[in-house]
């Protein structure tokens, strides 16, 4: 009879260990944000070409799909590839060679976890069923790579779906689950001011633009919540701002860029009308012109209460009842969402702080990870499809 995925995949582990390390390092050191990942994807198709695959790249020049066995019935596995345009400040080896871009967010750990599981099931004595490989693009980017996947028909003959997520507050070994909602609806608002222009001498002669600017990131993080009910948690935060070059002259344009974010998806189509009015309001007495663009980016992403269920015996047949964590909903937004518009799924934290080292968050440049982290997310993925496949045969 031969051993389940999980034992084999201790076995490839054991001889191949180095090289997960080495690929997630090379993805590292060379990231690349959406739509540009050209040399990751090269890579890749080089790994899984050599396991004996036959990967495929999307037709827009990023990400690729490969199908391991016959279907026509797919469970997907999917890990995002792009990186973040911020520069690293950390001091290691695999440091990011690319200025000003890096692997914030851990999709270069997503990727190489989904490449050595590749490597198991290329070489596993017997599969339960079919699987597909999606390297996903541009997850970073509103309104997300996963979106463009569904359209190229990545979804074709795929039941279910599933992926891991970094977590740096989670422990090493720790696998956090949650059924039902476990990131956040998240858009994007773009706001551009214009006026005259003028000198700073004579504010009264002209439109004080920057003054238009600081009403807006104060005023209406404040006024959206006496608009909104509390318990929708929505949260504006400003992440840029921009005018003028010099202190003497007050300019004629200025941009504001932010995030609106929220727990109660039944707001993410409706939330534009109040957020533009508001705007508009905001600075009517202050002159200015206002242009407004109001992104819809991605809805939270709803895990299918069943296949937590399988995440949750997989976590307990590789590690053990220490290994399970209730994770709790998250404000990041995340495009795997736009899949489970489609079909079930659903999304896990992985835990990847190691013993005594400090709490970073995503997204900040010295985010880094243990790389035991990796084993972990290999097991924990093939336990995963064999107790996908035991379900699927016996479902009670």
């Amino acid at each position: 009879m031969p051993s389940s995925l999980h034992a084999q995949s201790l076995d490839w582990l054991g001889g191949h260990q180095g090289e997960l390390i080495g690929w997630r390092r090379q993805l590292h050191s060379h990231p690349e944000v959406g739509y540009a990942e050209h040399r990751t994807t090269d890579l890749i198709v080089s790994v899984l070409s050599g396991f004996g695959l036959d990967p495929i790249r999307l037709s827009f020049g990023t990400g690729v799909i490969c199908d391991i066995g016959p279907g026509p019935d797919y469970v997907a596995l999917r890990a995002d590839i792009d990186a973040l345009p911020l520069p690293d400040y950390k001091t290691v080896s695999y440091a990011s060679q690319n200025a000003g871009v890096c692997h914030a967010c851990g999709h270069d750990v997503h990727t190489a976890i989904l490449l050595a599981v590749a490597g198991c099931l290329a070489r596993a004595d017997t599969l339960g069923g079919s699987v597909r490989l999606i390297f996903q693009p541009a997850e970073e980017r509103l309104p997300g790579g996963a979106e463009a996947v569904v359209k190229e028909g990545g979804l074709k003959g795929v039941g279910e779906i599933f992926a891991l997520h970094c977590d740096p507050k989670l422990d090493v070994g720790q696998i956090g689950l949650r059924i039902g909602p476990i990131t956040a609806s998240c858009n994007q608002l773009d706001i551009k001011l214009t006026g005259p222009g003028g000198h700073t001498a004579r504010p009264q002669l002209t439109v004080d633009l920057v003054y238009a600017l600081g009403k807006l990131i104060t005023e209406l993080p404040g006024l959206l919540s006496r608009r909104i009910d509390p318990r929708a948690a929505v949260s504006l935060v400003w992440g840029a701002v921009t005018a003028g070059s010099a202190a003497n002259a007050i300019p004629t344009t200025g941009t504001l860029r932010g995030t609106v974010r929220m727990l109660d998806d039944r707001l993410w189509n409706s939330l534009e009308s109040v957020i533009t009015d508001l705007v508009r309001q905001i600075v009517a007495p202050t002159g200015v012109q206002v242009e407004i663009n109001y992104d819809a980016g991605v809805p939270a992403v709803a895990n299918d209460g069943s296949l937590v269920g399988i995440q949750t015996r997989a976590a307990l047949a590789a590690f053990g009842p220490q290994a399970v964590s209730e994770t709790p909903q998250s404000m990041g937004g995340e495009d795997f969402a736009w899949y489970l518009q489609t079909i079930p799924g659903a999304l896990a934290r992985l835990g990847v702080r190691g013993p005594g080292a400090p709490v970073y968050d995503l997204h900040q440049s010295n985010f880094d990870i243990d790389e035991d982290a990796l084993a972990i997310g290999v097991r924990f993925t093939t336990a995963l499809l064999d107790e996908f496949w035991a379900d699927a045969v016996d479902p009670t």
